[in-house]
């Protein structure tokens, strides 16, 4: 059996593989700049803050040479965030026409950040030796604010289609009556903006810790390279413990409002209590085979007690449950996002202790070599976790109001669609890297201010 036909289901329309998968490779790409646009924004604040109150040209340097990264990042957000918008409307017109008077009010208020974050991206790139050092730096925290405004209106919209809210259908299936308020605020949004919040914060905080920890390995041990190092890795672990106990509660919200994505997480056949946490393994036939249970782990962690009674797969209705390997896809995905989790927290931990003992890095090639990899891992963490968010909720494009497959296109070709904007990432995608590159060959020496600091 081909890799399409595993992952397609029997009955589906036509249209409905391929625009799936062009969604999840544009969202897949999107989402690993939201953390840049987010808190690497941030991080380069945070380092202009310490240039100016500390008279550090270090630091000073290491700010606008991030934020030369940043305006590239934002500019290869925004293309993919075009098409992403496109996509909306192509792919899924059923989704847009049917609620699109709910689920476009999100996108409409990220569309306003987006302006915003654009305008003093601008001012702020162009603001160095041309504005006073603290109107520079003030100009850039609407850039953090911006960015964090429109990643949590996308979320919003996300948590929607997990918990509907805020509109009146009449019998007809249309909606007559749209309350902004509960839309945007719907019963996921909370778990949800805080968990990807923090996660923008761990991603971007590891990710360039590890461009540093790179440097280290190679001798580079200047100060230049150790303030690059600790500006995001401390943020990142700060972060990091946050994130696992929002964690916790964001999966024990998806227990009560979402048992059936809760019962794929769990790869949980059938309903019981005394449910053990199953690390790995696989669904097949009904059974969860090679995988390794911890005793009544799955029941304690999500009502506090072994007797907590977790719905299973048997309690969906048969049309609308979730294929096997679509079950498999998410159980994994957890698994995987939450054992990295771990592992970089336990990297967190690692600095933290020697920290406290000696107020300096460890020095082991082992910890760089750690911190190098851990931007890879966040990043896939990122990913898993969103893959969990959104097969998760299949068959169901708004859960409970619209299956996906009644919500797809039904006409053109989506493969050569597809094909064409996997072209554009490519390009886009290499363009960036290639720009990064001469800029890093072409890096400013001076003090970005100058005389006036």
């Amino acid at each position: 059996m081909s890799p399409m036909a595993y992952l397609a289901d029997a009955g589906d329309p036509a249209q409905l593989l391929p625009a799936r998968e062009q969604m999840a490779f544009t969202l897949g790409f999107h989402i690993i700049l939201v953390p840049f646009g987010v808190a690497f924004t941030f991080l380069m604040l945070v380092a202009n803050y310490r240039g100016l109150r500390r008279h550090d040209d270090t630091a000073l340097l290491l700010a606008e040479r991030w934020s030369r990264v940043a305006a590239v990042l934002f500019a290869v957000g925004a293309v993919s965030g075009t098409v992403l918008s496109f996509e909306l409307g192509l792919l899924w017109p059923g989704l847009m026409g049917r609620y699109g008077a709910a689920y476009g009010l999100p996108f409409g208020v990220e569309g306003i950040f987006f302006f915003i974050e654009a305008i003093f991206v601008a001012i702020y790139i162009y603001g160095w030796r041309r504005l006073s050092p603290w109107a520079h730096f003030w100009s850039g925290v609407p850039v953090t604010l911006a960015g964090l405004g429109g990643t949590l209106s996308v979320v919003a919209a996300n948590g929607w289609m997990n918990q509907p809210a805020g509109i009146t259908v009449d019998s007809s299936g249309t909606v007559v009556n749209v309350d902004p308020v509960r839309v945007f605020f719907n019963g996921a949004f909370w778990y949800e903006a805080i968990h990807m919040f923090l996660a923008a914060y761990v991603v971007a905080g590891f990710v360039v810790a590890g461009v540093y920890a790179a440097g280290m390995l190679r001798g580079r041990r200047d100060t230049y390279h150790r303030l690059g190092l600790l500006i995001p890795f401390v943020t990142a672990a700060i972060a990091m413990p946050l994130q696992i106990f929002v964690g916790d509660v964001a999966a024990r919200e998806v227990f009560h409002r979402e048992p059936s994505k809760f019962a794929a997480i769990e790869a949980l056949p059938q309903t019981s209590t005394h449910v053990p946490e199953t690390l790995g393994g696989v669904l097949v036939n009904g059974q969860v085979k090679y995988g390794i249970p911890i005793p009544d782990g799955a029941s304690l962690l999500s009502g506090f007690s072994p007797n907590t009674r977790i719905s299973g797969l048997d309690a969906i209705p048969l049309n609308v449950r979730p294929s096997t390997h679509l079950v498999n896809i998410v159980h994994w995905s957890f698994d995987i996002m939450v054992g990295i989790s771990f592992m970089l927290l336990a990297l967190a931990v690692w600095f933290a202790i020697v920290w406290w003992r000696h107020r300096d890095l460890p020095r082991s090639r082992w910890f760089f070599r750690a911190t190098a990899v851990s931007g890879v891992l966040a990043v896939v963490c990122l990913e898993a976790g969103w893959v969990v968010t959104e097969v998760g909720r299949q068959p169901w494009t708004v859960r409970g109001l619209l299956l996906t497959r009644d919500a797809v296109t039904t006409s053109g070709n989506v493969w050569a669609f597809f094909t064409g904007a996997l072209i554009i990432y490519v390009a886009v995608g290499a363009g960036a890297v290639f720009v990064l590159r001469i800029m890093r060959r072409h890096w400013s020496t001076p003090v970005p201010y100058g005389p006036q600091l």
